[in-house]
């Protein structure tokens, strides 16, 4: 009768829900002038598969992806992409360190500008690039509002696969039982 209350928690989500994020750059603040993005990544644990939301002013700024060398210089010469729609959503497709700059003369050296270190979603730790730090994994829903495993690493979907067959395995003894 306790395996299959686990097993029913397990699949309504209530005891692990692993899914991917979307994160507001600057949150109410949005990419602007003034926002200090060191502070706002710090605490945050990027995943492939999440996503940055870059909210401003149309026209007013550009989200330039650069490369490290080029974040360090703030140059958008030669950026990997740019927008200035008002709204820029990048996913965080692979892992490794992501550079953004505003492309507005001057808006980069006044510190608009962000590097987040994204993690595979197998790893369990990540080393965030130099002056930048990292966020926990979205919450995790459990009874107790606790994490069950660490904060930076989520199943593999083999894992997963995994402790799937042990519950199913475990219910078919108790019922043989």
């Amino acid at each position: 009768m306790a395996i299959a209350l686990c097993v029913i928690l397990f699949f309504s989500g209530t005891v692990l829900s692993v899914t991917a994020t979307d994160y507001t750059v600057g949150d109410s603040s949005g990419w602007a002038n003034g926002v200090d993005y060191l502070t706002w990544t710090s605490g945050k644990t990027f995943t492939v598969g999440d996503t940055l939301v870059f909210n401003y002013g149309s026209g007013m700024h550009t989200v330039d992806r650069v490369s490290s060398s080029d974040y360090s210089a703030c140059s958008s010469g030669n950026a990997l992409s740019t927008d200035n729609s008002g709204q820029t959503t990048v996913p965080l497709s692979s892992a490794g360190d992501y550079y953004f700059i505003c492309g507005v003369a001057g808006h980069c050296a006044n510190g608009m500008k962000l590097t987040v270190a994204v993690a595979s979603p197998s790893s369990t730790t990540t080393s965030p690039p130099t002056g930048t730090t990292t966020t926990p994994t979205p919450t995790i829903n459990t009874p107790t509002g606790t994490t069950p495993y660490s904060a930076a690493g989520r199943l593999s979907p083999a894992s997963l696969s995994l402790l799937m067959v042990g519950l199913m395995l475990a219910v078919k003894l108790v019922v043989a039982v």
